[in-house]
């Protein structure tokens, strides 16, 4: 259980962090990045949930999954280290198969994609487009980091930092994915298409 006594704490003034395993980092890492990315997303998510556009389906769904991007951001905070002190929170295979399942059920109804789709709709699919965005920019830091850190375990984490979880950056792209198709499932009839620039009629020019 987490018990929160303080929101500010003046420890981070310098431009330091600590990760979930208590080591040191600076607020430009790159694992910070990809999970301070995370927790935008999950603020964008909130955004979508709370017009009320959402049917319940969805809303189950994306409550689950908000949880699941605090565990997520943990994961990426944390490490991977052999035989740690305390079991960390970590991503599973299970969360990302369920975000399959998600995919293949708010996909089955919807019509095949004639063009790709411009975000906009209703404000909650808009909305839904705003997070799938943050999720990519995520998952993109994860690589960042990944490439940076490794994915591999470390055995001396005092000399040699441990990697990331691949897991964890499967979920974002998994999630990204997710997100898009229930946007256009919440969209329904006001999808917005595009149009390629040789198919739109000239704009009129403006009278001086």
């Amino acid at each position: 259980m987490v018990n929160l006594t303080r929101i500010y704490t003046r420890t981070g003034d310098a431009g330091e962090t600590r990760l979930s395993d208590n080591s040191v980092a600076r607020k430009t890492d790159l694992r910070v990045q990809a999970y301070g990315d995370v927790d935008e997303a999950n603020s964008a998510i909130g955004v979508a949930l709370a017009t009320g556009q959402l049917d319940e389906r969805s809303v189950q769904a994306l409550g689950i999954i908000q949880n699941e991007l605090f565990d997520l951001g943990a994961d990426l905070s944390n490490p991977l280290v052999a035989q740690p002190e305390w079991e960390p929170l970590r991503i599973v295979q299970a969360s990302i198969d369920r975000l399959e399942t998600w995919c293949d059920e708010f996909g089955q109804d919807l019509p095949n994609l004639r063009s790709f789709i411009l975000p906009g709709g209703t404000m909650a699919a808009a909305q839904l487009h705003v997070a799938r965005t943050i999720v990519r920019r995520a998952e993109r830091a994860a690589w960042l980091a990944a490439d940076q850190y490794g994915t591999e375990t470390s055995a001396d984490p005092e000399n040699i930092p441990g990697g990331v979880n691949q897991l964890a950056i499967k979920y974002l792209n998994r999630l990204s994915d997710l997100l898009f198709i229930m946007s256009r499932a919440a969209n329904g009839e006001a999808e917005v298409l595009w149009v390629p620039g040789g198919e739109r009629s000239p704009q009129p020019t403006p009278e001086d």
